[in-house]
């Protein structure tokens, strides 16, 4: 489980940092500035949990396996939703996709609620 949290973790932080890298040059004077705010939004939070994904490979090499496993796929599962939502409505416009944010965000509370459980436990 630490490996792949590890792993997982820095194919997200480098895949944030091509969607910032995107967001700040290809989509400048292409998209209104309102919707580069949503796109880095999204990266912002991509890396934020990327980052997250390593301290629950760290909590994983100490024991928590079970909490830090829960955790990592509730991070990942809220940079799909939650970043994914924002860069497809930066890019499409189609304020639906609006809707499914919320849930990315839950599972990203939800990851931090299991990351702080399985540190009790170490």
């Amino acid at each position: 489980m630490e490996r792949f949290l590890a792993t997982a973790g820095g194919i997200i932080g480098a895949l944030g940092v091509i969607a910032g890298a995107f967001g700040a040059h290809a989509l400048r004077g292409r998209l209104d500035p309102d919707m580069i705010a949503v796109f880095e939004t999204g990266a912002r939070y991509q890396m934020y949990h990327a980052l997250a994904l390593f301290a629950a490979a760290w909590l994983a090499g100490r024991g928590a396996t079970a909490a830090a496993g829960w955790a990592g796929r509730l991070f990942i599962a809220g940079v799909v939703l939650f970043s994914g939502s924002l860069y497809a409505l930066a890019l499409t416009g189609v304020r639906g996709l609006g809707a499914i944010t919320p849930l990315g965000g839950l599972a990203f509370i939800a990851g931090w609620i299991a990351l702080a459980l399985g540190a009790r436990r170490i």
